[in-house]
């Protein structure tokens, strides 16, 4: 089944590949067109509504399975239209090899809808602050980098000209208008947080804090779908990308592929471990982080360590376990 906002094409097939259906439906038709079919296996590909209606299909009694569209695309055959995305996916559905994604619960969507929207303010509050600092750089006034030092920049309001004070007040006023929602969010994930034990038990491992436990715990709880822990690291876009031809084996930069929000929030929490280690000004050590840090640059080292953070995150979530750190000698 092809989505859509209001229209929905539908093709069918029976185990022999014989098309069976072949039509377009209204939004209001749809549940009241598989109420009359008997169970069958329903793919569709994952976009936005797509968790929603597999519940609702689930609930019918209907094998529903969700693809990523970029696996789906390599079985359209020609042309771009609705019949051919709905054969295509009817094609890719039933393919031994194929990845599916799970279906996220309301619970799970909700926390993911909190995370999203936190995300999209932070990004709005540093769009402020950069627009007042530019205001004002234009009047010979400026503060050192950080977003905590645009307050400071509101103490000299009143050296700009008065026809510029006004715009920029009202600036101030939304970015501390966005530092309330931002706060308001951030308790509400924190009290997600305490009410989630899986979250709790990621919390344990180094690096990996409350905005990242409850994301990956809303996003991953079942690891049965990836087969070891480089696939889970694989699926967050942190293992190199390969393209070897004739025997020759060539490994480049991570790939980037899937959720951009948690593998950013593994990095970070892979830099404040370094940092860390650096501002203690510890000696180096026999560790495996010490001797990468010896070895390679900084960027390179956390981006190795939140894939050895992602591994650690594969073995609690499967293990149903908390965070046991290895005895060094």
């Amino acid at each position: 089944m092809d989505l859509a906002k209001s229209v929905f094409q539908v093709h069918g097939v029976d185990e022999n590949g014989r098309i069976l259906v072949r039509r377009q439906l209204r939004r209001s038709q749809l549940l009241a067109f598989f109420e009359k079919r008997p169970r069958c296996l329903i793919g569709m590909e994952a976009c936005a509504g797509a968790h929603d209606w597999g519940r609702r299909l689930r609930e019918l009694g209907h094998d529903v399975r969700l693809m990523p569209p970029s696996y789906v695309k390599p079985y359209v055959k020609r042309g771009k239209t609705d019949a051919a995305d709905a054969a295509a996916i009817c094609e890719a559905v039933t393919r031994p090899s194929m990845r599916f994604v799970a279906i996220k619960s309301e619970a799970c969507s909700s926390v993911l809808v909190v995370h999203r929207t936190r995300d999209f303010l932070v990004r709005q509050r540093t769009q402020i602050g950069n627009a007042i600092r530019a205001h004002m750089t234009e009047f010979g006034i400026v503060a050192a980098k950080g977003a905590q030092n645009v307050d400071r920049l509101k103490e000299q309001l009143d050296r700009l000209p008065e026809a510029a004070q006004l715009p920029v007040s009202l600036l101030f006023d939304q970015l501390a208008e966005t530092d309330k929602r931002i706060d308001r969010l951030t308790d509400e994930i924190e009290e997600a947080f305490k009410q989630n034990e899986t979250s709790q038990r990621l919390a344990t491992i180094p690096g990996v804090g409350i905005l990242s436990a409850t994301i990956i715990a809303a996003t991953t709880p079942d690891v049965d779908n990836f087969d070891c822990a480089r696939d889970y690291a694989a699926w967050l876009g942190l293992t190199p990308k390969p393209h070897s031809t004739g025997g020759k084996q060539k490994v480049g930069r991570i790939s980037k592929m899937g959720n951009r929000y948690i593998r950013r929030l593994l990095y970070l929490g892979a830099i404040a471990q370094i940092m860390l280690r650096y501002r203690l000004k510890r000696e180096p050590g026999a560790d495996w982080l010490s001797s990468m840090l010896i070895r390679k640059k900084t960027k390179v080292a956390a981006i190795a360590l939140a894939h050895r953070m992602a591994r650690t995150i594969f073995a609690v979530l499967r293990d149903g376990s908390r965070y046991r750190p290895q005895a060094t000698a």
